[in-house]
């Protein structure tokens, strides 16, 4: 049982850090579906024709 506590502390002082180390860098807002996970190119659309 004690090894269960240690290993969610570990996992948890590791998920801190990363999120502390990232800033305001990180994107949590999840899955992306539309135009805003689209990022056209300048050129594409012409390259097609």
């Amino acid at each position: 049982m004690w090894k269960i506590a240690v290993g969610f502390a570990v996992f948890a002082a590791i998920a801190l850090f990363v999120i502390f180390q990232a800033g305001d860098k990180v994107d949590m807002s999840g899955e992306k579906h539309g135009t805003e996970a689209i990022a056209p190119t300048s050129g594409a659309s012409d390259a097609k024709h």
